[in-house]
């Protein structure tokens, strides 16, 4: 690993995000909420950490994959920390903890919070928590590959690293461009949606973050009780459409976007994704007809929809505790967690095609036993699956496993009961937000223990970088190959360079 020029590059982001730190400013002025001082001392401390590290340290013209690994869960933990500061500055949070608590959720797009009011915060630092959403849904790392050509040859190691899902859509020859493409997709549907939502009634302020926080499936509100405070059926509708569009691979809608509507919809991932929601609205739907949890056809529907698509997209807002409905509800929400969205979206989760390609192992191992001179394969969008990407989603259910049976282990192990520790460590990992019981979505993560908090934090980081990212630093063979960082000469910072006597 090239440690030096992973510095320098985790210089430069810092930079950027510091840059960021300055856009809740104009907001803080209009609403008079004083919480400038704050933004600028954050920003400040970033732009310091961020000039010192690209001082020393080399940048390096090529990264490889190591270095990309390590650039990418570095660049979360430090920008998490960074963006923790306008909430520990602002004294509206007095626990760090909490405040990075809050600011990881955010950044990798959980929605978990440990607020029991969202109100008390200041309209800018409202707008700071949505828009880590924003950053974090399609990733920093593709942020800064789509804006800053700092990358060259090395980029597409972070782009493999930094985008979930098993396999990458590279829709352009250059990774640059194939970040602006996506991109470019995504500030188009927030636009969008920002343009529908103060169609509705809603504010500029309010549509903007409701926006930030549904694109990339974060569902951080405004609102204490989330979109249920609108209680528009129209509101509710136009962020239906755009949890679920956001749940689908952007590159797909790219596709979609560019005329070539024949491979959106012959997409196998999108059938499944597309039936699985059906399928649950329809038996939620059923139970709680059954059980008389809602009293009105038409409250059932309004309800189930919004409540299946908003978990199954691991958005995480809420019209309704669904932590009252059936017993049979609440397992198939909580199975829709595991589920998660599309490969290539915002979403977390394990992903549909994961999901899709390990039936169809299974079905063909079944088929192997009853013939088993058989031969055949899997295919998938008319393609052979090759055997490392089937060996490949293998490891990842046996590294989720371990990952979900010792975060559980261990939040239970600190006093917390079955229900809310296993929900709460569901809802981490796989980046939804609410769980059940004293996590469930009337309910916050604050009352938690701090070292409860801390192991939650990391499950919000290992799902948004899907476990392997992050296993892979924590192995000790990875470090054996660190280089010690190389600092820039004194004549990198205009000194001069002695020479000695002859």
């Amino acid at each position: 690993m090239r440690t030096g020029g992973v510095l320098n590059f985790l210089g430069r982001l810092l930079l950027v995000l510091s840059l960021l730190l300055l856009t809740p400013i104009p907001f803080s002025l209009y609403y008079h909420d004083g919480m400038v001082g704050a933004f600028i001392l954050s920003a400040l401390m970033g732009a310091i950490a961020g000039g010192l590290l690209v001082a020393l340290f080399r940048p390096e013209k090529e990264l490889g994959y190591r270095d990309g690994f390590a650039i990418v869960v570095l660049s979360w933990v430090m920008l998490a920390f960074l963006g923790a500061l306008p909430y520990y500055f602002s004294g509206q949070m007095v626990s760090f903890i909490d405040c990075y608590f809050e600011s990881m959720s955010g950044f990798t797009t959980t929605g978990s919070t440990i607020l029991v009011e969202v109100e008390i915060l200041s309209r800018s630092l409202l707008f700071w928590r949505a828009l880590t959403h924003w950053l974090g849904g399609m990733g920093i790392i593709v942020l800064t590959l789509a804006v800053l050509p700092l990358l060259g040859v090395g980029g597409m190691q972070l782009f493999q690293a930094e985008m979930p899902g098993p396999t990458k859509d590279r829709l352009a020859p250059r990774i640059q461009s194939t970040a602006r493409i996506l991109w470019s997709v995504y500030v188009l549907f927030t636009l969008f949606e920002v343009v529908l939502l103060m169609l509705g009634g809603v504010d500029f302020f309010n549509a903007l973050c409701h926006s930030f926080a549904t694109l990339a499936t974060g569902g951080f509100s405004t609102h204490t009780t989330s979109i249920a405070f609108y209680d528009s059926i129209y509101v509710e509708l136009v962020v239906i459409l755009f949890m679920f569009l956001a749940g689908i691979n952007f590159a797909l809608h790219f596709q979609m976007l560019t005329g070539r509507s024949l491979v959106f919809w012959r997409n196998e991932e999108l059938r499944l994704y597309v039936a699985l929601i059906v399928t649950a609205i329809v038996l939620i739907m059923t139970a709680n007809y059954v059980y008389g949890t809602i009293s009105t056809f038409g409250d059932d529907l309004r309800q189930v929809v919004f409540q299946v698509v908003s978990v199954v997209t691991t958005t995480g807002f809420g019209t309704a505790d669904f932590d009252q409905w059936p017993s049979m509800c609440k397992v198939l929400l909580v199975s829709l967690m595991f589920v998660g969205g599309c490969a290539g979206s915002t979403a977390g989760g394990i992903k549909v095609v994961r999901i899709l390609l390990f039936f169809k192992y299974a079905r063909l191992q079944l088929q192997r036993l009853v013939h088993p001179h058989q031969v055949g394969g899997i295919s998938y969008g008319g393609s052979r699956v090759s055997q490392e990407i089937l060996i490949a989603i293998l490891g990842f259910f046996a590294l989720y496993l371990v990952f979900f049976l010792a975060a559980s282990l261990m939040v239970t192990a600190m006093g917390v009961d079955i229900v809310t520790g296993i929900t709460a460590v569901i809802a981490t990992l796989n980046n939804i937000g609410p769980g059940l019981n004293l996590v469930g979505p009337s309910q916050d993560f604050g009352h938690l223990p701090d070292t409860v908090k801390v192991v939650l934090t990391f499950c919000m980081l290992a799902g948004r970088l899907e476990l392997y990212t992050l296993a892979v630093l924590l192995t000790p063979g990875f470090w054996k190959m660190a280089r010690r960082p190389l600092l820039r000469s004194w004549a990198s910072f205009g000194g001069q360079v002695s020479h000695p006597k002859p």
